[in-house]
């Protein structure tokens, strides 16, 4: 997925340069008369040559950066067990966890997991399930989610991402939920937006749910949420008063 995705940025990147490239010498040509008139076509060669040089050398990057990767499909070496809230325990490697999360890190530097690997050295992550737990470990190996499973388990994910705190997994959260947010979800992400007190995306949730209001507080999904979100309830009404309010 990661050689897949960073091979797809660089095949696009590669015609666009060429047509910049291009433009620059019909420039030069137009501007300022070149000594040879293949001058321009020499200077498109060498530039197309320097971004096949970086081609190859980002391809051998990506096959030296995905061994981890390949470690955690295979299960070579791991030397940690993840339990999730309803399945059996998932393999991993500490070096990456650590390097991942800090809080991680400090479970790992305690004197239960600094005694020499056994069997028995597991973490339990009880707010998460089998899939859950699987998607988490996608992303901190690969640095990457297909889109199935982010839209499938962002909820989940973000409050992991704030509980172990990692930061760029909670960022591609956040601007995932900011970019689908719509009158079905919007309270879904409120409630999680409130739950972790995030600020931007909880102002950002609010002025929609006002914009929308109709819409969504008339269906059974809201009857719902208000009854179990009370105080939640108060600060729509507030915000859609104040709202109101402004615009007399």
């Amino acid at each position: 997925m990661l050689q897949v995705m960073l091979l797809r940025q660089l095949q696009l990147s590669v015609p666009l340069l060429a047509k910049h490239h291009q433009v620059v010498g019909t420039y030069r040509t137009n501007s300022t008369a070149p000594t040879s008139k293949n001058k321009p076509h020499a200077n498109v060669n060498k530039a197309m040559s320097g971004l096949k040089d970086t081609e190859d050398d980002l391809k051998r990057k990506i096959s030296f950066l995905s061994g981890f990767v390949v470690a955690f499909k295979e299960q070579t070496h791991t030397d940690i067990q993840l339990k999730p809230n309803n399945g059996p325990c998932i393999p991993a490697h500490k070096a990456l966890l650590a390097a991942r999360s800090e809080i991680f890190k400090n479970m790992l530097d305690s004197d239960g997991c600094k005694a020499p690997p056994s069997d028995t050295d597991t973490i339990t992550l009880s707010e998460l399930n089998t899939e859950e737990l699987e998607s988490l470990l996608e992303f901190l190996y690969t640095g990457d989610l297909p889109l199935d499973k982010l839209e499938k388990h962002v909820y989940s994910l973000y409050v992991a991402a704030d509980k172990y705190e990692i930061p760029y997994l909670q960022e591609s959260c956040e601007r995932y939920m900011l970019n689908s947010l719509n009158a079905s979800n919007a309270i879904d992400i409120l409630e999680i937006a409130d739950a972790q007190s995030n600020k931007t995306l909880k102002e950002t949730t609010l002025s929609f749910i006002i914009r929308n209001m109709k819409d969504i507080v008339s269906t059974t999904k809201y009857e719902v949420f208000a009854s179990s979100n009370p105080l939640l309830c108060v600060q729509i009404t507030r915000a859609f008063v104040d709202a109101k309010s402004n615009l007399s």
